[in-house]
């Protein structure tokens, strides 16, 4: 290896490991590695600035900012109240809708604010039932990774991915969303068993539940019918985008100035909303990650990859599913992808078809996120709300639920790739 290439490969390890340990905000991180790789001559500030994938960035502000207008008209309490209703208050059949709806919502927005948005009411109920929360909570983490893998703007992973890649929002529904279906199928059955003896209530707490009014929770009745209005709208801009022949950020950018502009809501406080450390990472990590594209690190692990599975490209995309999932189990799936795509890419340019592997890092990078607490934003977030609400969710006890649903999701993710890929290359 070459000096540049140690060098390179250094920071983006050191990145990495400082991200793991949580001792620096990763943003913070991603800001130094890549300062460091233009001010040690790596990348030229030219260079640095190319490697940014600013279509990404453009759908993660966009959803951001029409998310933070529409969640003030109260239509996420609206929907959990309405599905608690539906369920006529009984505690399991209310597991199940939350599931459904945290899976939907996870689809067309971030992970992260789905959670925010679903778990406060989910407190509020069990409160009313006088049930543990914990159970719905992971039930809510599980369902938010495994919703969020069905679309293009539903994981930060299936993003990058959407935009290196030129694959559209219709292509992600029709290659993840199968097996998403399976898998949340799967997961409420798993979660019948787990928890069959623990969700029994007593009917007048069931009838509390039917005496709450879901209108109540509509703060902005005109905001409220526009927001309904635009995210339908939203959806069927982005089915439609290469039909329409704008990139996914123009869509995600218009779609937000426009809810702003008949929202009618601070802006200041919806650009304040959008989560602009994120933000930050992403752009910086593009960086830390083009230095070894640069240095031709990149290239050596494609390579690599290659030659331990020969031709034999049905194991190479098995592998990469595996890996994806294991490794985003425990660290942050963002940088893994972001490692992943120029890697992906320079086997493209050595011939080979790459189509089925880059399902196989979106469906891996996505379900892998569940195997551990740490393993995506979501978990961590909502588990940190548990414990300080008096929940304490630790380590092992995630552990339990999350790494087994994990690996019964990868696994089935397995039979599904080599059912729809398995004769790809022959």
């Amino acid at each position: 290896m070459t000096a540049s290439q140690i060098v390179a490969l250094a920071i983006f390890v050191a990145v990495i490991a400082v991200i793991v340990s949580e001792k620096l905000h990763r943003a913070a991180c991603a800001l130094i590695g890549a300062m460091l790789l233009v001010l040690i001559g790596i990348l030229s500030p030219s260079e640095a600035l190319g490697f940014i994938d600013f279509n990404t960035i453009g759908v993660l502000i966009g959803m951001m900012m029409f998310v933070a207008v529409v969640k003030n008209s109260g239509i996420f309490e609206f929907l959990a109240v309405k599905a608690a209703k539906i369920a006529k208050g009984n505690p399991w059949k209310i597991m199940i809708y939350f599931m459904i709806i945290t899976a939907l919502l996870s689809a067309f927005l971030d992970n992260v604010t789905t959670v925010l948005l679903i778990g406060p009411m989910t407190f509020s109920i069990c409160k009313t039932l006088e049930l543990n929360p914990v159970p719905y909570l992971l039930t809510q983490i599980i369902s938010s990774n495994v919703g969020g893998t069905s679309t293009l703007i539903g994981d930060p992973p299936n993003i990058m991915l959407g935009s290196a890649a030129d694959i559209s929002f219709l292509q992600f529904c029709i290659y993840d969303g199968p097996i998403v279906i399976i898998v949340m199928i799967a997961s409420i059955i798993t979660f019948r068993f787990i928890y069959k003896k623990g969700l029994s209530v007593a009917p007048e707490k069931m009838e509390l539940i039917m005496q709450m009014d879901e209108k109540s929770e509509i703060r902005d009745q005109v905001l409220f019918i526009k927001s309904v209005v635009m995210i339908c709208l939203v959806a069927f801009a982005f089915i439609m985008h290469d039909t329409l022949g704008f990139k996914t950020s123009i869509i995600a950018l218009s779609c937000a100035a426009l809810m702003i502009l008949i929202g009618k809501q601070d802006v200041e406080e919806t650009v304040h909303d959008v989560e602009w450390p994120t933000i930050v990472f992403f752009a910086f990590l593009f960086i830390v990650v083009g230095g070894l594209e640069k240095v031709g690190i990149i290239h050596m692990m494609a390579e690599a990859m290659m030659g331990a599975t020969g031709s034999h490209y049905v194991v190479l995309m098995i592998v990469i599913l595996w890996v994806s999932a294991l490794c985003s189990a425990v660290l942050d799936n963002i940088p893994f992808v972001a490692t992943l795509i120029p890697l992906i890419q320079t086997m493209s340019a050595e011939g080979i078809d790459v189509w089925p592997l880059w399902w196989a890092v979106s469906i891996g990078a996505c379900f892998g996120g569940n195997g551990t607490i740490i393993g995506a934003s979501a978990n961590v977030v909502l588990t940190g709300i548990a414990n300080r609400r008096g929940y304490p969710i630790t380590f092992i006890d995630y552990l339990k639920i999350g790494l087994p649903l994990m690996l019964l999701s990868i696994v089935l993710a397995t039979i599904y790739l080599l059912v729809l890929f398995g004769g790809y290359w022959s």
